[in-house]
């Protein structure tokens, strides 16, 4: 509630967060754009760009979750730039969504479906293996320290 007994808007303090996530995503889409410009996927061929940038940004994701919630306090507008700004800006869905659409209209069903059920379970896996090997490499050092 505001002074005058009405609601606050839902939005009121959010600007330093709303400003966080633009910058990164807009980092983020500037990297995907740069991978896919620097390895170009042929069309009719296996998005391979997109689905290596997709299981890079989970993975990483798995890591950063790992380091702000379990390793050291991060600043309130950490997770919003890294995670929902820079990585969510660079994985994508919408593209992995038009590559199977162009896949399926060349007559590429096969490489859709591989696209398509390939990429979530890769992405999964790279989150586990993110969040995994992060706390097992800190198991490591805090055995060697």
């Amino acid at each position: 509630m505001d002074e005058r007994g009405r609601p606050a808007a839902p939005w009121k303090g959010q600007w330093p967060v709303i400003g966080v996530v633009a910058t990164g995503g807009a980092i983020g889409a500037s990297a995907r754009y740069g991978a896919a410009l620097l390895w170009p996927t042929a069309g009719g061929a296996f998005p391979l760009t997109t689905f290596t940038v997709n299981a890079v940004g989970c993975a990483l994701m798995g890591v950063l979750m790992v380091v702000i919630t379990e390793v050291r306090a991060a600043h309130r507008l950490v997770r919003p730039f890294l995670g929902t700004g820079i990585l969510g800006g660079f994985t994508t869905f919408s593209t992995y969504a038009v590559d199977i659409q162009r896949l399926v209209a060349v007559g590429r069903a096969a490489a859709a479906l591989a696209t398509l059920v390939g990429t979530v379970l890769v992405t999964l896996a790279a989150v586990w293996a993110g969040v995994t090997g992060t706390r097992a490499l800190l198991q490591l050092r805090r055995r060697t320290a």
